[in-house]
């Protein structure tokens, strides 16, 4: 009798664990998600609703962001776009960043420099760090923290650091090696 109560104290247990980390995926943001893209959305196979968790919607990639291989920054929706036209979808990726204190001047840049590591402009050691303008003293671009931290910028220090997760700043650095065309816009 005891060794079947302990019996089912043990199952009781592991069937909890199991479902709190079922749970855990969810609340975490679940495994990642396929990259937004620009293709009108087909028949769905289930007509519930979304769920709390679900993936914030990314907006299409601006009209106004040209042609040809690219990387688009959205200043207004803080949305970045890996776009390669030879690819289908064309949108090869897209996710949202925390801009630096100041931003850059909407226009077309050219990736001129990139560094695997180094610490930037607010202290934290960065990775997959992806430049691309200068302006006023102040240098954009494009990186992750090693740590994960998405801080809000410290608005008395100007920096034009543009951070996202360290999954998207590989995607970002596999997709645009010095020469890759920067397009910001409004």
């Amino acid at each position: 009798m005891v060794v079947t109560g302990l019996t089912v104290g043990a199952l009781a247990l592991v069937s909890l664990l199991a479902f709190q980390a079922n749970g855990a995926v969810d609340r975490a943001g679940g495994p990642p998600k396929p990259a937004a893209s620009t293709a009108a959305p087909g028949p769905s196979a289930s007509t519930a609703a979304p769920t709390a968790s679900a993936t914030p919607t990314i907006p299409a990639v601006p009209a106004t962001s040209g042609a040809g291989l690219r990387v688009v920054y959205s200043l207004g929706t803080h949305t970045v776009w890996l776009v390669d036209p030879k690819k289908t979808p064309q949108v090869v990726a897209a996710f949202t960043v925390t801009p630096g204190s100041v931003e850059p001047t909407a226009g077309s840049y050219t990736v001129y420099s990139r560094r695997p590591t180094t610490t930037g402009t607010d202290g934290k050691q960065i990775e997959h760090v992806v430049l691309f303008a200068q302006q006023n003293g102040i240098v954009f671009g494009f990186s992750a923290a090693q740590d994960g931290a998405l801080p809000t910028p410290d608005p008395a220090v100007k920096t034009g650091g543009i951070r996202q997760s360290r999954q998207n700043g590989q995607l970002l650095w596999d997709f645009a090696p010095n020469g890759t065309k920067v397009v910001v816009v409004a």
